[in-house]
């Protein structure tokens, strides 16, 4: 265990819940997941050509997970390009382990600035 006996603070746990909540449905696990493994943001059309459900329903997605900021959006034009938020991809496993009793995972060190 983490050392803690109580629950999290009410806050932590709000903000957790909705992170869960957002992942509570298959077709956004598959966006969040092509976002994350495609590395570059794409437009409403990639996405739905990807995850094959139509047009509607990946917006009404993607609303749900840029709420939780899980995906970010660039407006260029008139166009929107969606991308996976990279700081979520760190702090998502950390926010399971805390829920479930576990010590914060150890971030890695990183190398100093020109080292990499």
């Amino acid at each position: 265990m983490n050392g803690q006996k109580g629950p999290l603070d009410r806050r932590t746990a709000t903000e957790y819940a909705s992170w869960f909540k957002a992942l509570a449905d298959p077709t956004r696990v598959q966006i969040v997941s092509l976002l994350a493994r495609r590395g570059r943001p794409m437009n409403v059309k990639e996405i739905v050509d990807a995850v094959h459900v139509g047009q509607s329903t990946v917006s009404a997605h993607l609303k749900v997970l840029t709420e939780v900021r899980f995906a970010l959006v660039d407006q260029r034009g008139t166009s929107r390009f969606y991308r996976i938020n990279t700081a979520c991809v760190e702090r998502f496993p950390t926010a399971a382990d805390l829920v479930m009793g576990r010590p914060a995972p150890v971030a890695p060190a990183r190398p100093p600035e020109g080292e990499a």
